[in-house]
């Protein structure tokens, strides 16, 4: 995949200029968005990345178009499961609804630049190294398990890891408690103090980076391609304020998504596995030749993707509907009695 110095440069002022757009018109004024309005921009942004992919099949070929399409689909998904470690970011730090959307977006333009670094640091290690795929690898794995290790226990993790972060920024940082119109410093008695928005937002950042973690490794597993892997993760990004809004409620019923994420990573693990072992260079392998291993297409791994995605949605959201029927039954025979 041959892309120039200009359509790099191209690419990214149209993602700046989306993600300047959105602030601009959205999350400039304070409110707090309706469900109306988080519907047609997450299906704006949506669209923009459909787009985009068929831009990238018509351009470069079919191969780097599923790859793209893969890679969003992955990123989307984890997008999703991270939208509820920003839910309870928000409450522990009381975030008024009306400047939630100012914090995404920061968050989200944050979270984009941290990306943008692992990408660089990602490809630059493939093309030097190809045993990277082996840490890529287990590393996905590793995290596949830790993630059903700690699902149920989401909240109690995250909300540990703030409070470290309150206590750091508290010791080095004169703070207030209170909210200043969504500034991020103020001004008390002469004083230059830092707000609970500013806070807000250095624990997102950091959140961020653990994200970064997870998901760049995975979609390395898809692609090969820095582009991909960097357009992915942006249109992954653009719309996820607007989905936080529009699903905030959904997130509760989503009770297997942490299991499909599982599945995915780890499916993504063996996948860059697999492929190591065919490129492998590593002497203590079979000599430092290559193994005669299958390797998963583009194609498999979109669908086994997508698969889990639907499967596990539709197995959460029929298990949240007749929980809420079984609580219904059992209040109505209460209240009968």
């Amino acid at each position: 995949m041959n892309v120039s110095a200009l359509g790099w440069l191209i690419t990214c002022l149209v993602i700046a200029g989306l993600f300047i757009f959105d602030f601009g018109t959205h999350a400039r004024v304070p409110h707090a968005p309706t469900f109306r309005e988080s519907a047609i921009w997450s299906a704006v942004y949506i669209g923009l990345a459909i787009i985009f992919g068929f831009v990238v099949m018509w351009i470069w070929g079919g191969t780097y178009g599923g790859e793209y399409f893969a890679g969003y689909v992955t990123e989307k998904a984890l997008s999703v499961d991270n939208l509820f470690v920003f839910v309870i970011i928000m409450a522990t730090f009381s975030v008024p609804r009306e400047n939630q959307q100012k914090v995404l977006l920061i968050g989200i333009v944050m979270a984009l630049v941290m990306r943008g670094a692992f990408i660089a640091v990602g490809a630059a290690a493939i093309n030097a190294y190809s045993w990277v795929f082996y840490l890529f690898g287990f590393f996905l794995i590793y995290t596949a398990v830790k993630l059903i290790r700690e699902h149920g226990h989401e909240e109690e993790i995250e909300e540990e890891r703030e409070s470290k972060i309150i206590r750091l920024a508290k010791r080095f940082l004169p703070t207030t408690d209170e909210y200043h119109d969504g500034k991020l410093t103020t001004k008390i008695d002469g004083k230059r103090v830092v707000t609970p928005m500013l806070l807000a937002l250095v624990a997102i950042g950091f959140t961020d980076i653990l994200f970064a973690l997870d998901s760049i490794p995975a979609i390395y597993g898809l692609t090969e391609e820095a582009y991909i892997v960097f357009t992915a993760n942006a249109f992954a990004l653009m719309g996820l304020r607007q989905l936080f809004f529009l699903i905030g409620g959904l997130l509760d019923r989503l009770i297997y998504l942490a299991y499909g994420l599982s599945i995915i990573l780890a499916f993504i693990g063996v996948k860059l596995v697999l492929h190591a072992l065919h490129e492998n260079t590593l002497g203590f392998v079979n000599g430092g030749e290559m193994v005669s291993v299958p390797e998963i297409s583009t194609g498999l791994s979109l669908a086994v993707i997508l698969g889990v995605l639907i499967v596990t949605a539709v197995a959460s959201l029929l298990r949240t509907r007749h929980t809420d029927a079984k609580t219904a039954s059992e209040t109505s025979q209460s209240e009968t009695n």
